[in-house]
């Protein structure tokens, strides 16, 4: 079975900086490629970043500069290094295997401004 468990998600004040981390199992994160999501209230689901299996990455062009996506194949977990925050981050955030349909169950990202 496989799980995604998204962690690191909280309230932050704009400008700041918070490191989200999805760990999986059931799944080797190195053989796919994987990729953050979010979804703000009232909003469709938004690309933030992906990372193919070959580690190219290609971010969403609102966190282009800001977010760094990652992923640690030893632990298996993929991370999103957010800084410079901005209210309209606001989103709960998902890690995902898109290829997989495999979705995590998603963290709260509040920014105030």
């Amino acid at each position: 079975q496989v799980q995604l468990v998204e962690s690191g998600g909280g309230l932050v004040q704009a400008g700041g900086s918070l490191r989200l981390s999805c760990a999986a199992s059931g799944i080797l994160l190195r053989f796919a490629a994987v990729g953050w999501y979010r979804q703000a209230p009232g909003k469709e689901r938004e690309l933030v970043a992906t990372i193919s299996s070959g580690g190219f990455t290609i971010y969403g062009d609102s966190v282009k500069g800001r977010f760094t996506a990652s992923r640690d194949n030893t632990k298996n977990t993929l991370y999103l290094q957010m800084n410079s925050l901005k209210p309209e981050d606001t989103a709960v955030y998902y890690c995902t295997v898109p290829g997989r349909n495999y979705w995590g169950q998603g963290t709260q990202v509040t920014v105030s401004s």
